[in-house]
């Protein structure tokens, strides 16, 4: 008994130790933005990277990933509905489909700290980070942190590097089509490709999944939710944004506004035309 309960002891305070940490680091998040993740560091290789501030988002980007990834964000309490993520587990211990998928702070907790792999473990970490991430940052700095550190293809990570890789500007100046286009792309990152002179790559014999999720997302699913949401102006106000990316411009000179194409992003378009 004596043996067990210094084990239990142990554990418990390993428990309190990491959510400590944790909390730290969640609180570090307000106002520091780590340059690595999880994710990143796992990639084995050189990536392309750099920092955006949402200020220089067009918000038509940040309409279409509330739309496609979440759109509860700025209106649920904590980091995803107890009911839906009830829902989730009793389907994944039944080995079936997961009927809703992960909140944008499930998602943001998983690309920082986590790792790709689908097991119990991880999914049960996520949650529990997520909810810290949710107690601690607000959903309009949670969706910033999670546009800058997503996946966007091979080595490509976060919106700056993403929108110049793809299409060959800025992120405040994406079109509707293309910020819809490219949020389609985050579900199958290492799938897509860029078209030689810009663009996503798509066609008629294109991976079925990158046509299913990003051809999808242009023209049926961010449209229609977004239309559900009242519109693209409505979906930003949620997390509390009302004004555009172009009431910033003034700044534009600014590190985090991401106007030049990021050294990566060139080493990534010289390596592809070699």
């Amino acid at each position: 008994m004596g043996a067990f309960m210094k084990v239990a002891g142990r554990f418990l305070k390993l428990i309190v130790t990491l959510v400590i940490t944790t909390e730290v680091a969640a609180v570090s998040f307000i106002w520091l933005t780590p340059p690595r993740t999880s994710y990143m560091l796992q990639e084995g290789g050189p990536i392309a990277y750099q920092f955006v501030s949402i200020d220089h988002i067009s918000r038509y980007v940040l309409a279409a990933t509330i739309a496609n990834e979440d759109q509860q964000l700025g209106t649920r309490e904590g980091a995803f509905d107890l009911d839906d993520f009830n829902a989730r587990v009793i389907a994944y211990l039944g080995g079936r489909k997961d009927p809703s998928g992960s909140t944008i702070p499930q998602q943001l907790a998983k690309n920082i700290y986590l790792w790709p792999d689908q097991n119990a473990l991880r999914k049960a970490l996520e949650a529990g980070l997520a909810a810290e991430l949710s107690l601690t940052l607000s959903p309009k700095r949670i969706l910033e942190l999670y546009l800058n550190y997503a996946q966007f293809g091979p080595n490509l990570y976060g919106i700056c590097a993403a929108t110049w890789y793809y299409f060959g500007h800025a992120p405040y100046e994406m079109t509707p089509f293309e910020a819809a286009q490219l949020i389609g792309v985050l579900p199958i990152p290492e799938r897509v490709r860029r078209l030689q002179d810009g663009g996503i790559f798509l066609s008629t014999d294109v991976d079925s999944l990158v046509w299913k999720y990003v051809n999808g997302a242009a023209n049926v699913r961010v449209p229609r939710q977004l239309e559900g949401l009242g519109g693209w102006e409505a979906a930003v106000a949620t997390i509390g944004i009302t004004d555009r990316a172009a009431d910033h411009s003034a700044k534009r000179s600014n590190p985090d506004a991401c106007s030049t194409m990021p050294e990566g992003v060139r080493l990534m378009l010289a390596s592809a035309t070699q």
